[in-house]
């Protein structure tokens, strides 16, 4: 497998206060690895600076190749990133949006166009793609942050809380469309939806009071528990962290 993402030491204080705490660890194209954790465990903040968005108090972490803080254009391009809430300008349509944001990313023309299409069909959002955002329901919105982060087709995908918000017919489209893209990217999704790991991630790693406290299938996890189930151990290792 080629490796997308290295992380060492990674360190982000806020104050006196350390958010995340030496957070080490690689990820692959092929795997989709799920962050789990209680809120307020630093997935997010790590998540942010992976992408760049946040600059690490210590510790380095990179991208395809590309250091965060050295090449910060570089890592932007390797990576699709869905944030949490997946901002947006509530007054334009998706179409709309997705054309801006390709248009910011260099694509013009027919390459623009094709793009964006792409993006709406792999996230299903025709129905509503002339429609104001601001209208849209919380799950259509999601996917449309998911279709801003598919446009220029990236190795690595970084998507916080992807399902926050869909019914399970849209949960369902969502995971179906990270699992068909798995072999091809590095996926990382952030979740507090424990059945997420089973549904759609290879390698699971849980974070706890900013550290990483398990990493590993969610088979190898389950196994530290004599019932074989994931909340329990979830549940053992964030309280001893």
């Amino acid at each position: 497998m080629n490796l997308a993402i290295s992380v060492k030491g990674l360190t982000k204080q806020f104050g006196p206060r350390t958010v995340v705490d030496k957070v080490t660890f690689s990820a692959n194209i092929g795997e989709v690895l799920g962050f789990l954790g209680p809120n307020g465990a630093g997935k997010s903040t790590t998540m942010k600076m992976i992408v760049g968005f946040l600059s690490p108090s210590e510790g380095s972490a990179e991208v395809c190749g590309f250091d965060v803080l050295k090449d910060p254009l570089d890592v932007k391009r390797s990576v699709g990133y869905l944030p949490e809430g997946a901002p947006a300008y509530p007054d334009m349509t998706p179409l709309g949006f997705l054309r801006f944001i390709s248009g910011i990313r260099g694509f013009n023309g027919s390459e623009r166009e094709e793009r964006v299409q792409n993006a709406v069909r792999m996230t299903r959002i025709e129905e509503v793609a002339q429609q104001p955002i601001e209208t849209l329901s919380k799950g259509y919105k999601r996917r449309v942050g998911l279709a801003q982060a598919l446009l220029h087709d990236p190795k690595v995908l970084i998507l916080d809380e992807p399902t926050d918000g869909l019914d399970p017919n849209q949960k369902q489209v969502v995971r179906d469309l990270i699992k068909e893209m798995a072999s091809t990217k590095c996926i990382i999704i952030s979740t507090h939806i424990l059945e997420e790991v089973d549904a759609v991630c290879s390698r699971a790693m849980i974070i706890a009071s900013g550290k990483v406290v398990a990493d590993g299938s969610p088979s190898e996890l389950k196994s530290q528990s004599g019932s074989g189930d994931l909340e329990e151990v979830f549940r053992k290792v964030t309280l001893n962290a």
